[in-house]
């Protein structure tokens, strides 16, 4: 989320609400998968859909997070 909030600022876009709903499968012993679904509003002028799924494909390569565990991390983004 704060990859995200930053690439928008610098996109001078107004992110509004940020609400993300996180689903995990437990595979045995360890957490196999886990599925974001952010549901973002903007304030002012929004991006296009094709812009706000670029953002959050941008943020997700550079989530610290993301990129430290073996989980397989997917990003199901949606616009308010």
């Amino acid at each position: 989320m704060l990859w995200f909030l930053h690439l928008a600022c610098q996109k001078k876009w107004l992110v509004e609400r940020y609400v993300d709903e996180a689903l995990g499968v437990l595979d045995k012993t360890w957490i196999s998968k886990v599925t974001l679904r952010p549901v973002v509003s903007f304030a002012g002028t929004p991006p296009t859909a094709q812009e706000h799924a670029a953002l959050h494909e941008r943020a997700h390569e550079k989530c610290f997070i993301a990129n430290s565990v073996k989980t397989e991390v997917r990003v199901e983004p949606r616009l308010a």
